[in-house]
């Protein structure tokens, strides 16, 4: 049914409760009622913002960030390990979660990355099956031939036919010439096309597909996707703006933790929902692990530090939290060379005529993320070797042992980033409730740079771009001698380089980890049915079951992932 009322909802009865409006709750939750007998509520800690143009529009890109009805607009705790830094992390705050507020690539990691998470432990999660759940979710809207190949696009060893998936996405209509150019000149490079990027094999660069329909040019996320087209099911209870405190469970129960509903906060006061089946926790991987603790699931040490009995001990709760980083050097682009971006959107008049456009399909507001390349170290320095080593010899220590400012943007000036991103960071950090009060943000602490091989790679990436941005035809763009404006010419040497990305260093939110699908002697959160170790009837469905981070943007696998669990949760006795 449209968005509920707290009177619908408030101390009232239904089979499962989602924690959590995002990417998978609303999965989960529209899966789930399909089945009219079953009676679905979901959370949703933030507002509704549907029919938003801020969301809608694809080139509105990080305007969300810092806005609360959009964005948790967390902050991590000093890095020790990157100059006593503190970083913003940006998560999405609504329905639709982060699917509503991220850069909309729609990517898939390497089939080995995939198979990992089965060789792991966890049966029944490998390559085929999340390709099966991912055509589930998808539907490839391919763009005319004559419109690919003009970008000298061919998808012939594509696997993207038309799954008829409720989620719309293919190549935006609009792209950036000087990206088309970037993509020939790591072509020059030695940089190969990848041929299959949405089969399991992205290893190199290709032209990107992104939820954004290309039929009506707006996003698609959750909530076009899975909650307008079902939102008059009966069945189907969603209420915004309640923030969910804690899981109540029968402490009467012998043995395991058996969940009967969830505390939530709404308007400022305290209110209960029953749970008759299961607490399905899908708040993300900065806030799953901070409803798990203030229930009693956790490491004792911090449940008895915030002063809330223990429950369940589960000592990998918040733990092996991992993230994607990315830092990008900028460059001036010169005045008379023809190319529109989003810095003549910085003029009113100027973004008022492509707004119009919009509709079209045509105009920056079209714009998006349309070049990527994924590459093995190899492929960008010769130091693979070394930096390889190192890593290694880090991690057997630690077996044995166990056993930068950014200049702003000139008026009138345009320019373009080339950005150096890293996908197997090996650094590992956690997130933990700081008090018992739900309203108080959990500690995020990613520990940055705690590995020094993460740093190393980036230092070699970022020097690999400086030789991208000197190589044609983007000295087409550039100049044979570029404008580099972030860092700038100062910043050379390695430990010039490293001291810049230190400060400059960003998340690229896809946080993963803090609640991971391991056996449970692996400090496990959570067992191959997604079920909480040490509960009957509490799971939780998002990007925080991921133990070992992918090699891609998050989206499509939070997608695939909810999708697999509707199924295992609908087979459930």
């Amino acid at each position: 049914m449209p968005l509920v009322s707290l009177q619908d909802v408030a101390n009232k009865h239904f089979d499962y409760i989602v924690a959590g409006g995002g990417t998978a709750g609303l999965v989960v939750a529209a899966r789930l009622s399909e089945d009219p007998k079953v009676n679905v509520l979901v959370l949703e800690a933030g507002p509704a913002n549907l029919n938003d143009d801020l969301i809608r529009i694809p080139a509105q890109i990080a305007q969300h960030f810092g806005k609360p009805s959009y964005d948790w607009n967390l902050v991590t705790t000093v890095q020790e390990s990157s100059d006593s830094t503190q970083f913003g992390w940006h998560i999405g705050k609504g329905l639709g979660g982060s699917s509503a507020i991220n850069f909309m690539c729609w990517t898939k990691p390497p089939a080995g990355d995939i198979d990992d998470l089965e060789k792991l432990g966890n049966v029944g999660w490998n390559w085929d099956t999340y390709d099966k759940y991912l055509k589930k979710a998808e539907n490839f809207i391919h763009l005319p031939k004559e419109v690919l190949a003009a970008r000298g696009i061919s998808l012939d060893k594509w696997k993207t036919n038309s799954f008829g998936g409720p989620l719309n996405n293919g190549h935006q209509r609009t792209v950036l010439d000087v990206e088309l150019k970037a993509v020939k000149a790591l072509s020059n490079l030695g940089v190969g096309a990848a041929e299959n990027p949405m089969g399991g094999d992205p290893k190199g660069f290709f032209s990107v597909p992104t939820t954004v329909d290309p039929v009506t040019n707006c996003r698609s996320y959750s909530v076009t996707a899975y909650y307008l087209p079902n939102q008059d099911r009966p069945n189907l209870h969603i209420l915004v703006n309640a923030n969910v405190n804690k899981i109540h469970s029968d402490d009467k129960s012998p043995g395991d933790f058996v969940a009967t509903g969830v505390e939530f906060a709404f308007e400022n006061s305290i209110y209960v929902a029953h749970a008759t089946k299961e607490v399905i926790v899908s708040s993300g991987s900065t806030k799953s692990p901070q409803i798990l603790e203030l229930s009693g699931i956790g490491r004792r040490d911090v449940l008895e530090a915030i002063k809330v009995p223990v429950k369940v001990e589960l000592p990998g709760v918040g733990e092996n939290l991992q993230e994607h980083l990315h830092s990008a050097i900028s460059y001036e682009i010169h005045d008379d060379v023809p190319a529109e971006t989003f810095d003549l959107l910085r003029d009113p008049v100027t973004a008022a005529k492509h707004l119009a456009l919009h509709p079209k399909g045509t105009g920056i507001f079209n714009m998006g993320v349309t070049a990527l390349s994924f590459n093995p170290l190899e492929v960008l320095t010769d130091k693979h070797q070394e930096i390889k080593d190192g890593i290694k010899a880090e991690i057997e220590r630690d077996i044995k042992a166990a056993i930068a400012p950014v200049d702003p943007p000139a008026p009138g000036k345009r320019y373009l980033s080339l950005v150096a991103a890293t996908n197997y960071n090996f650094s590992r950090g956690s997130i933990h409730s700081v008090s018992n009060d739900p309203n108080v943000s959990p500690a995020i602490n990613p520990r940055y740079f705690s590995r020094k091989s993460d740093l190393k790679v980036l230092v070699e990436m970022v020097k690999f771009n400086r030789k991208l941005a000197t190589t044609a035809p983007l000295t087409e763009v550039f100049g044979t001698s570029p404008k580099e404006v972030n860092p700038g010419p100062n910043v050379q040497t390695d430990e010039e380089i490293a001291n810049w990305i230190k400060k400059v260093v960003s998340s690229t939110f896809h946080p993963a980890g803090t609640c991971s699908m391991l056996p449970k002697e692996l400090d496990g959160v959570v067992d191959p049915t997604l079920k909480v170790y040490g509960t009957k009837n509490v799971r939780v469905v998002d990007l925080s079951i991921i133990p070992v981070h992918f090699g891609t943007h998050a989206q499509s696998t939070v997608y695939a992932i909810a999708e697999q669990a509707a199924d295992i949760i609908k087979g459930a006795k």
